[in-house]
């Protein structure tokens, strides 16, 4: 029984069609909604709440992929970490009283910043509290992901999402030298990616990599050039962030060697031709 969290978002809805609709079950967020809260507000209105949902679930027989979760770090500090991180430890530790196997999403921010945002910060403490479960011998793990496209618009704060506005208004893209390294991931990649994990039983905290990163300038020269709209991209308009990931390549784990990643540059053209603003792309 697949029990997922968070089904309405591109990866909640990814892993939904991953199983199908005889195996997973989208929980709405009426009954989730409140247990996006720090425990220690009302600690008996919580575990009845979560004991009450998790006590039906079959013991050892049930995965639950929390896939709620917020991405804008612009959003307030007290919102991110309430939805990123007390939501998920919440369920955690119900998982854990019930023996029903839980996993939580990550960034792979969180090992390549010094200095955190608010959103990584609510990531890292979720990754800390599962490691330290998984050390006990719990059935939980902290699936750290990369830059996800697919299933729907791309957030409009996000640089697919930048870039795609740019083209849409045709307007200037000013960016850095864009030497940043990015793995871009298809949800559907993933999903396929989370089942395997699912099945193989990991526990504890791991990066769900390809190994194939592009940078961010090769990213945005590609889709200027395709959409017939080189003119618009500024590269180095803008100053270089001082911390950022410039020299890492992430390993794929062996569990996924035989997992067939999307090719990122076409892939995300034929992405972003789909959204409807790039119609001069060559096919």
């Amino acid at each position: 029984m697949i029990v997922i969290i968070g089904g309405r978002g591109r990866l909640g809805q990814a892993i939904a069609r991953q199983y199908g609709a005889q195996e997973a079950v989208c929980v709405e967020r009426s009954v989730y909604g409140d247990w996006a809260r720090p425990y220690d507000e009302a600690p008996a209105a919580l575990d009845e709440s979560l004991d009450a949902f998790f006590a039906p679930l079959p013991r050892h027989g049930a995965s639950v992929f929390v896939a709620s979760g917020l991405l804008d770090p612009k959003l307030s500090p007290e919102k991110l970490w309430n939805v990123n991180f007390e939501l998920s430890r919440n369920i955690v530790e119900a998982g854990v009283r019930h023996g029903v196997r839980v996993t939580t999403i990550g960034t792979v921010m969180e090992s390549l910043l010094a200095a955190h945002n608010p959103y990584v910060r609510s990531k890292v403490a979720l990754g800390e509290l599962v490691a330290t479960h998984a050390a006990r011998g719990a059935a939980v793990s902290h699936v750290r992901v990369h830059t996800l496209y697919g299933g729907g618009m791309p957030s409009p704060f996000m640089f697919l999402g930048q870039m795609l506005t740019a083209l849409e208004q045709g307007t200037q893209f000013r960016m850095t030298l864009g030497k940043q390294l990015r793995e871009y991931h298809h949800v559907d990649d993933d999903a396929r990616a989370f089942r395997l994990l699912d099945d193989a039983g990991v526990t504890g905290v791991l990066d769900l990599s390809h190994g194939a990163p592009v940078s961010l300038a090769d990213l945005a020269r590609a889709v200027f050039d395709a959409a017939g709209a080189s003119a618009q991209l500024q590269i180095g308009a803008i100053p270089e962030p001082l911390e950022e990931n410039y020299n890492t390549v992430f390993a794929r784990n062996p569990l996924l060697k035989q997992l067939a990643f999307r090719d990122t540059l076409p892939a995300v053209l034929a992405y972003l031709d789909a959204c409807g603003a790039m119609r001069t792309i060559q096919k």
